[in-house]
Parts: structure tokens; C-alpha cells; sequence
């Protein structure tokens, strides 16, 4: 019923209402002095002109504010007209900016009872100005017939091409509202993909840095006694990889807070410094390259996979029973729906009663990476025994 407005907005449609009361006012005491209600007295002629100018006057006033009372407002002018039997005025130029607004802001039922209105609308004045008492001239006969067809014409094409305007006016401000509302979507889509992004490589370099500094710190709790050095070896062990880890999370705290492109990432020639990670927390680490890469991985295959083989060690490191663990990696030409890429697989085995796949971001990470790269990966952990595999195909997704 009623739509919220600027403050400049009611300022300007009272300022159009005052000033076209301004216009209409003296044209609608020119006409009662000659129309039919100035047989009544010159007061009744002067009260019928102000009130229908004050009707008209408040409907365009209104229009944008409530246009359901905007269109009532100005059939009750028309109605009063014809009943008083005036003419159409300057007044009724109202009529074509109340039709604008029900077809431009009015609601569903408004929209459709502003198209009804011009049709009825265009009919009513035809038969008006036929058949009235004033204005037939002659009334309405054969003779008069196609003149009144053209009247009707005329008249419903003025007042449905205010209402057509205000149409258009409303499908376009929809086309602007529902392209306002796609591109917040995507921005908040984009926004909460960088935010699990950054969340996953957190988990990442956060959940990797801390398992092998805790295998390392308790090594060095074991080994002091006995052998010295060894704890000194994994005190240095533990600056080393507390200090990276550190580094890589300032680089992703200040691309969460400046959002920066990304710095540089992981690539396959920083897997043997994972590798010697691992082995230096006191895992057996095994690694089978067969075949080597032919060709270079494109950096998001390279960043994707330096992840996953980190994760998977890392759950080694947590969760294995302290035997081998096993990496292979196969480079083939056709392993990833017909194009080339690489095969992989970590194999260790469980300390009783671990059940890694059962829970934890770091999986779920794992798999988000190969599917954005366009690969796959699955995790199990069959008799004791955690496997992840997987396929990546060399140039990313396509």
C-alpha cells in the first residue's frame, strides 16, 4: 500500500503537486463558470473547481507513495467530473502520471488494475463525451459513430502509453535489481572460496608444521638423556620448521587482510625438503618415482599435489604406528580421462584404534584440491592400514 521514500523524493512530488494545483486550480474556475454547474451559483462553481483541482492535485502528489491511493484518487476526480458535468481539463493530465506509477512501483494486482483502468478509462470518456448532456453534440448515431471510435482510439492509446512507459520503467528496474543481486552473489560466492582457500592451506602448513614439531619434540624428550646431540638435532629440526610454518602463515594472514594475489606456493622441487621433514621426525619414509615427469605440471597441479602428499604425511605423523610410510608417484601419459597425468598413493600403517577418515578438515581439504585441479582422490583405511590415492592430471582442469 505504501512505499518508502527519500527525502528528496517527497520533496520533489510535493513540489509537482503545489505547483500543478497552481496550474489547475484557475482553469477549473474558468470552467465552472461556463459548465453546467454554474447554474447552481457561483459559490457551488468555485468549491466543484477547487475540489476536483485538490483531488487531482493529491493523486499526483501521492503517486509514488501509495499508488493504489493515487489511481482511487483519480477515478473519485473523473467521477466528480462527469457527475458535475464538466468538461476534461487540464486537470486530468494527473490520469497519465497515476497510470505511470500503478504500471511502474505498484504491486502485481496495482499494475494490473492501472491496465484496466486505461482501457475502462478510455471507454468511460468516449461514452462521456457522446452521450452526455453537455458535450454529445448530437448524441451518438451512425453519423457520429466513427468519430467516436477514433475518440475511443485516441483516448486508450494516450492513457495505455503512459501505462506501457511505466512498464518498461519497472521491467528494467527489476533487470537492474536482479543483476545487483547476481553480482553480490558472486562476490559472496568468490569471497567465501578465497575464505576456504585460505582455510585450507592454514590447515595445510599449520597441521604439517605442528606434527612434526611435536614427533620432534618428543624425540628429543626420549634421546636426551642417552644421546645429546640427537635432541639438539630435533631442537633445530623444530626452529627450522616452526620458522617456515611461521612464514607461511603471516604470507596468508596478510592475503586475508589485504587480499593480495597469493605469494609464492609450494612446487615438486620443495617435496624433498617435505621429505626430509618427515624423515627427520623419525619416519621411515619411502618414495618410488616410476615413471619420472616428462613434461612440467601446470602450478596448480604442482601447489595441489606438494599439498595433498603434505597432508597425507601429516596424518601419517599423528596417526601412523610409527612403521614405513610409502609414497609413490606415477607419471603416465594416459591416466586422467585419457590425457596425461599422475598417479599417486601414501601408504602407512595405523596405531590401534586410529580411524582417521572418520573426521577432520584435513580429508576434506585433500579433495577439494583434486577436484578443483580436475583429478580425484579417495582415502581409506582398510585392516589397520591408511591409503590415500588419487589422480591429477597434468595441465589442471579444462
Amino acid at each position: 500500500m505504501f512505499r518508502r521514500l527519500k527525502t528528496y523524493q517527497i520533496t520533489v512530488d510535493v513540489s509537482v503537486a503545489v505547483v500543478f494545483f497552481a496550474v489547475a486550480l484557475p482553469v477549473e474556475i474558468m470552467v465552472g463558470e461556463t459548465g453546467t454547474v454554474s447554474l447552481l451559483g457561483a459559490p457551488v462553481a468555485l468549491l466543484a473547481g477547487v475540489t476536483i483541482a485538490v483531488i487531482f492535485s493529491a493523486a499526483l502528489g501521492v503517486r509514488r507513495w501509495s499508488p493504489p491511493i493515487a489511481l482511487a484518487l483519480a477515478w473519485a476526480g473523473a467521477v466528480l467530473q462527469m457527475a458535475l458535468g464538466r468538461p476534461p481539463t487540464a486537470a486530468d493530465l494527473a490520469i497519465f502520471g497515476v497510470l505511470y506509477v500503478t504500471a511502474a512501483y505498484g504491486t502485481r494486482r496495482v499494475y494490473w488494475a492501472g491496465f484496466a483502468s486505461a482501457l475502462a478509462g478510455a471507454l468511460v470518456i468516449t461514452i462521456y463525451l457522446f452521450v452526455g448532456p453537455t458535450f454529445a453534440g448530437g448524441g451518438l448515431s451512425l453519423r457520429t459513430l466513427p468519430l467516436a471510435v477514433a475518440v475511443l482510439v485516441a483516448a486508450a492509446f494516450a492513457l495505455l502509453l503512459a501505462w506501457t512507459v511505466g512498464a518498461l520503467v519497472r521491467a528494467a528496474l527489476r533487470a537492474s535489481a536482479n543483476r545487483e543481486a547476481q553480482e553480490r552473489a558472486e562476490v559472496e560466492a568468490a569471497t567465501e572460496q578465497e575464505r576456504v582457500r585460505i582455510a585450507r592451506d592454514m590447515h595445510d602448513v599449520v597441521a604439517h608444521s605442528l606434527a612434526v614439531v611435536i614427533a620432534q619434540a618428543d624425540g628429543a624428550r626420549y634421546a636426551a638423556p642417552a644421546d645429546p646431540a640427537a635432541a639438539t638435532a630435533a631442537l633445530g629440526t623444530i626452529s627450522t620448521t616452526a620458522r617456515a610454518a611461521l612464514a607461511d602463515v603471516r604470507l596468508l594472514l596478510t592475503q586475508l587482510r589485504h587480499n593480495q594475489s597469493p605469494g609464492p606456493q609450494p612446487t615438486l622441487a620443495d617435496l624433498e625438503e617435505l621429505y626430509a621433514q618427515v624423515r627427520a621426525a623419525g619416519v621411515e619414509l619411502r618414495v618410488d618415482i616410476d615413471p619420472a615427469p616428462t613434461v612440467q605440471p601446470s602450478a596448480a597441479v604442482q601447489l595441489a599435489l606438494y599439498r595433498i602428499l603434505q597432508e597425507a604425511l601429516t596424518n601419517a605423523l599423528r596417526h601412523g604406528d610409527g612403521g614405513p610410510v610409502l609414497v609413490r608417484l606415477a607419471w603416465l601419459a594416459t591416466v586422467c580421462k585419457g590425457r596425461p597425468g599422475v598417479e599417486f598413493e601414501v601408504r602407512n600403517r595405523l596405531r590401534s584404534g586410529e580411524h582417521p577418515t572418520e573426521s577432520g578438515h584435513g580429508l576434506i581439504g585433500m579433495g577439494e584440491r583434486a577436484n578443483l585441479v580436475g583429478g580425484w582422490l579417495s582415502a581409506s583405511d582398510p585392516d589397520g592400514e591408511f591409503v590415500v590415492t588419487g589422480v591429477l592430471p597434468v595441465g589442471g582442469v579444462e
